[in-house]
């Protein structure tokens, strides 16, 4: 039986708070996660195999101090709910951003539905450099406030499409039902992110983290600082050693120790720098 390590999580969190299935738990635990532990994958870009049962999570991001992409960051955010005695149900998305409105995207992306007294949540500590700050209210058509850039729900054929307010553009993320979904609903997803030939995560290194007052992301040698009010720090990677001061630095992720990885930013490098 997997046993969830409330006391790791803490850790790795910084969370000193009760345990408690309560709203104020929730977006707690959803703010420091989304800030403590980097949305990664590096795991996929090394040819690794990623891992979604419990331990193997646990192993990644809490005692490795690594990161990991969607299925890794929500899949352990619900066993740590649960282990707490929320009630979370697993949903499933289909990416709409920067996708044209004309092309069908597979459900390749997880978000967990959360109930509480108050109503239900949304929670999502995955989706990159757009990753929610904070849990939303299910409730379509109004703008909700998260730490970072305001963010809303709107009703689409049966489900809902959550869009983020950038600038003064509302720009949709994703869409998504209510239907329940099983880990072994991810394995499909997971392993052709893996191992498809196109996918972006075998073809460049990328990281993401927000901090209550910016976003950071990193998109093979695009480095990137977001702030609430519109202003943009950008830089550019042109060393495999700046990448790690970088990585190591600024996203706090602990770099594997993988025999092949200089090589591969190496030639990363080499192919983007300049573009």
């Amino acid at each position: 039986m997997e046993i969830a390590d409330l006391d790791a999580y803490f850790a790795r969190l910084g969370y000193d708070g009760p345990a408690v299935p309560q709203l104020r738990t929730l977006q707690r635990l959803h703010a420091l996660h989304a800030e403590k532990i980097p949305f990664e994958n590096l795991s996929p870009f090394l040819g690794e195999p990623v891992r979604l049962d419990l331990e193997s999570l646990q192993d990644k991001l809490l005692r490795r101090g690594r990161g990991g992409w969607c299925f890794e960051q929500n899949l352990l955010l619900s066993h740590m709910l649960e282990a707490i005695g929320f009630e979370v149900t697993r949903l499933a998305a289909r990416v709409r951003m920067n996708v044209p409105p004309e092309r069908m995207t597979p459900r390749s992306h997880m978000l967990l539905r959360v109930r509480l007294p108050e109503g239900d949540y949304i929670a999502d500590v995955g989706f990159g450099g757009l990753t929610l700050s904070s849990p939303l209210k299910l409730v379509a058509g109004i703008e909700q406030a998260t730490l970072l850039e305001p963010n809303r729900l709107v009703e689409v054929d049966g489900g809902y499409r959550l869009e983020a307010l950038i600038g003064d553009e509302w720009r949709a993320l994703y869409v998504f039902d209510l239907a329940r979904q099983q880990v072994a609903d991810y394995e499909v997803s997971n392993w052709y992110l893996c191992n498809h030939p196109e996918s972006i995560f075998l073809k460049m290194a990328v990281a993401a983290r927000c901090e209550p007052s910016r976003r950071l992301t990193l998109r093979g040698v695009r480095y990137n600082e977001h702030y609430p009010d519109g202003r943009s720090e950008r830089g550019e990677i042109r060393s495999v050693a700046q990448w790690r001061e970088v990585v190591e630095g600024a996203f706090g992720i602990r770099v594997p120790d993988a025999p092949n990885l200089d090589e591969k930013l190496g030639k990363m490098i080499a192919e983007n720098a300049g573009a």
